[in-house]
């Protein structure tokens, strides 16, 4: 019993510790003590979490900014469809898609390029470039899910190789004394602490491009449903 309390105070000690010092800000500033707390933690598995993190953001940017670019005024691009084609021209609503960016104008247009086939190929031709249009949104995502698992992981393994140095140095000082181990037990926490404050920013991120995602991928269907309504009102499939 004795050694399970020793043992219990060993793993107890660096998080008080810890917490102590996290709550201190006003003798450190709190850039200072993120930065004091990665050196701490040892170069080997923070370096490795700061790179995941660092991947991983500049996906999310990279996508973020690519369904920014994808996101067009939905109501407004039909609306001028809807007044070519009542003109009965289809060269200019042709015109009006290659104008506008988005997966909604390309579709649109793959539309248009096949009304001679008949109204059947239109459908089948919106459903199947809608389904590579996705493909071209969800690009990415795969990564960024692998960045999130990637850092709280390398954060624990961190904890583990740490937890293995500080019963090193208890064995090797034949002494379960917490001052031996508690530095070492504090920088294997470190690292844990930091792969899941990674993992958390990422899965905002994550979550925020798969919510953008869903709202373009609505909007495409939407979209095509009234692409369709149009051709069929003004008969212009064969």
């Amino acid at each position: 019993m004795k050694k399970l309390f020793a043992i219990l105070a060993v793993a107890i000690i660096p998080v008080v510790m810890f917490a102590q010092e996290a709550a201190a800000p006003q003798q450190e500033k709190g850039h200072e003590l993120v930065k004091r707390y990665f050196i701490e933690g040892g170069a080997e598995f923070m370096s490795l979490v700061l790179i995941a993190l660092i991947l991983g953001l500049a996906v999310a940017i990279e996508r973020i900014i690519t369904l920014g670019l994808a996101t067009t005024n939905s109501k407004k691009f039909l609306a001028s469809i809807d007044a070519e084609l009542a003109k009965g021209n289809v060269e200019g609503a042709k015109e009006i898609c290659k104008a506008t960016r988005g997966p909604i104008a390309s579709i649109c247009y793959q539309g248009l390029a096949r009304l001679n086939e008949g109204i059947d190929i239109v459908e089948k031709s919106l459903v199947s470039y809608g389904s590579v249009q996705m493909g071209l949104l969800e690009k990415g995502l795969s990564w960024l899910s692998l960045f999130i698992a990637l850092a709280p992981m390398l954060g624990f393994m961190g904890t583990v190789i740490g937890m293995i140095g500080a019963f090193d140095a208890i064995a090797a000082a034949g002494d379960i004394s917490p001052t031996v181990v508690a530095g070492g037990i504090k920088v294997a926490l470190l690292t844990t602490v930091f792969g899941l404050i990674a993992a958390i920013i990422l899965q905002i991120f994550y979550n925020y491009i798969v919510s953008k995602v869903d709202s373009l991928v609505n909007d495409m269907e939407d979209s095509s449903i009234t692409f369709v309504d149009l051709i069929v009102k003004y008969k212009l499939a064969k």
